[in-house]
């Protein structure tokens, strides 16, 4: 389709990147209707706190609690609220948006609050110089109720962005929490002039420190009634974009129902407490996938977790406990940025969620949502681990796929090798651990083109991957040789559970040296 047959061709307004509830309604923008949830949530007065991922529609829900506050019922025609609400009262709306700001020095955090409260004081005519940010804050609020005779609406968005912008810089991050803590600290001792209060942010783990003295904060992060009230669920997909789901099931050449499995698999996953069965899907990733009509990593490609890969690497994670490792309650509501526990941070900025739950023991177990965060964060994080740059990764991935596929087991063996190359460390307990999670990614990437499983538990080969033909399973030996590697995948019968295949079955002994720091032998064999 040309450039002339796309202008003529009916297109609805996908909202992506807006942020702003009044322009995406005056702008014919589509809208998936949260606004019961809006009215639900008003309608108690309570002040809120809420932790979800980046680009998961946070702002927009701000934005439309403001619209809401601001009385402006004519935005509002033709969605849920227009049921339950007839009175559409106008309150003073604080709203308070930290993403701007640079934050690489504690200037920023000044520069960005000064803003802030210099446009609310022209707006209510307080000037109290000599007063701190906080004090200001407080004669605001108070202003505010004074002119209007109702109670004031506090919005605080992304409050988290100058802790998480200085997550290198312990000294610069007190700086921030401390100023800040003064800032929030106002919320409480100005309770009698507030109608509604409510946080976001994507990480909780600074809350108890900063909000210590807000008691009165109802965290809804993990409740399961408000479960969808950020993200999209696949009802909501289904009926509000049927000619977009159309067009991507045509441009893909895809029936309608694969076409929703395949966005199911790219882009849905997201539970954010363990009594709902639904996942979210990332409503940035849905967007963009249905207007641009390709499965790409959209929400990964769009912020990338340089630090939480530092922080892996340097206290030699193993990265093969992240799918499938069990935690406390606890652990997913860490209020500690602790680089020696980096499984706080991954799960609250999205990278992993909760996949099942022992309801004896009380304990979560976390995976990847999905296959867009999953082969995003391997494929980002295999330079961190190996000699290999970010665009020679995937390459090899490739190269591997193509030579399984045509029963090359040598040349996959050989390109293996270069995984290892100027390997950095000598080998002590922890470097051990650092090559066999190298294996890992090899074996994990390959995981989006063809059949592969990673084991570690007794009684499973270390690699298996399944081709159209054949059968490949891989054991290598740290402190062995590739024979008794290849006696083991005998002797604990690891070929028995693909014997009904009628694929070939090849075996993979290989050997690692200490000295080389590399592959150093492997032997094959294909069963008779």
């Amino acid at each position: 389709m040309d450039i002339i047959d796309r202008l003529k061709a009916p297109r609805r307004n996908l909202p992506i990147g807006i942020q702003s509830f009044e322009r995406l309604r005056r702008d014919g923008y589509l809208y998936v209707d949260k606004t019961a949830f809006v009215y639900e949530l008003a309608s108690t007065g309570n002040p809120y706190f809420l932790s979800r991922p980046r680009r998961f529609g946070k702002s927009l829900l701000l934005s439309t609690l403001e619209a809401y506050f601001c009385g402006k019922k004519e935005l509002f025609k033709g969605l849920a609220i227009e049921q339950f609400e007839t009175e559409w009262n106008e309150h003073a709306v604080l709203h308070l948006d930290l993403n701007a700001e640079d934050y690489s020095d504690i200037e920023g955090l000044k520069n960005g609050l000064e803003l802030q409260l210099r446009s609310w004081e022209k707006i209510y005519g307080t000037n109290e110089e000599g007063l701190s940010y906080s004090g200001r804050f407080m004669q605001v609020i108070k202003e505010a109720y004074r002119q209007t005779g109702r109670g004031v609406v506090v919005l605080i968005d992304e409050y988290d962005k100058p802790l998480l912008r200085a997550m290198h810089n312990p000294e610069l991050q007190d700086k921030f929490r401390e100023m800040l803590t003064a800032f929030y600290t106002v919320l409480k001792s100005a309770d009698p002039w507030l109608r509604f209060v409510f946080i976001t942010g994507v990480t909780k783990f600074a809350q108890m420190g900063i909000f210590s003295t807000l008691n009165q904060l109802i965290d809804i992060s993990f409740d399961p009634q408000y479960n969808a009230l950020c993200g999209m669920t696949r009802p909501e997909i289904e009926a509000n974009f049927v000619p977009e789901l159309e067009r991507l099931a045509e441009r893909n050449s895809l029936t309608r129902e694969d076409c929703m499995v395949y966005l199911t698999r790219m882009y849905d996953g997201y539970h954010f407490n363990y009594f709902r069965k639904e996942g979210m899907y990332n409503p940035f990733s849905i967007l963009n996938v249905l207007r641009s009509g390709m499965f790409e990593n959209y929400w990964f490609a769009s912020g990338t977790p340089t630090f939480l890969a530092e922080m892996l690497k340097k206290t030699h994670y193993d990265l093969r406990e992240l799918d499938g490792l069990e935690v406390t309650a606890a652990s997913l509501t860490d209020d500690r940025a602790d680089v020696d526990n980096p499984v706080p941070m991954i799960y609250q900025s999205g990278y992993l969620t909760i996949k099942g739950y022992d309801t004896e023991l009380r304990l979560y177990k976390l995976g990847y949502p999905n296959d867009e965060v999953k082969y995003g964060f391997l494929n980002f994080i295999t330079p961190f681990y190996t000699s290999l740059d970010e665009s020679r990764a995937p390459f090899y991935i490739g190269q591997f796929v193509k030579e399984l596929r045509a029963g090359d087991v040598e040349s996959f063996l050989t390109r293996l090798r270069a995984f290892f190359a100027d390997f950095p460390y000598e080998l002590n307990d922890k470097t051990e651990r650092h090559y066999q999670v190298v294996f890992y990614l090899v074996f994990k990437l390959l995981g989006q083109f063809v059949d592969a499983e990673v084991q570690s538990a007794l009684g499973r080969a270390d690699a298996v991957v399944k081709t159209a033909d054949a059968v490949y399973v891989f054991e290598f030996k740290l402190n062995g040789t590739a024979e008794e590697a290849l006696a083991q995948i005998d002797n604990r019968g690891y070929l028995i559970p693909y014997t009904a295949n009628g694929c070939r079955m090849v075996k993979i002994g290989a050997e690692f040296s200490k000295e080389e720091r590399n592959l150093s032998r492997w032997l094959v064999e294909e069963e008779e």
